[in-house]
């Protein structure tokens, strides 16, 4: 009987660890890719970004993930899954500037100039935006996860 629960806690731990590899992988991919994405179009990024790229695509491709397994229309699927990323990277957005920028001074970035802002950090041009990215998001974590997780 010991030696079932011993094999048992070996089978759940090697999920536990598969799981946080996949995690960390998906992590590092959103994050990286956000930072070089910002310097292709800002010529410059910071570390927080990769941070905080890496947080957003992990929850936004998992959000995704369950709304195509849920939701069998695919313009509703699509329209969910924009609805829920640009709320999820808003929000992680607003959390972050608030850190970065107005705590620490970091001066990362500033919305101040732009329409519809929030103390600077978040506004309504860069929201459409992450709705748009979030489809890209859940397309490269699910062929991620297909590919080197299945």
């Amino acid at each position: 009987m010991d030696e079932k629960i011993s094999l048992d806690n070996v089978g759940k731990n090697k999920i536990i660890i598969k799981k946080m590899i996949e995690l960390s992988v998906l992590w590092m991919t959103g994050g990286l890719f956000y930072f070089y994405l910002e310097i292709a179009f800002r010529n410059y990024s910071h570390y927080s970004m990769i941070i905080c790229g890496g947080f957003c695509f992990v929850i936004v491709g998992t959000i995704g993930k369950y709304i195509l397994e849920k939701e069998s229309n695919i313009l509703k699927a699509v329209a969910l899954i924009m609805f829920f990323g640009a709320l999820v990277i808003t929000t992680l957005e607003l959390f972050t500037g608030i850190i970065v920028n107005l705590k620490l001074n970091m001066g990362v970035w500033d919305y101040s100039s732009m329409k519809y802002n929030v103390y600077g950090q978040i506004c309504l041009t860069y929201t459409m935006i992450w709705s748009l990215l979030s489809l890209l998001c859940v397309f490269v974590a699910n062929t991620i996860e297909n590919i080197f997780f299945k």
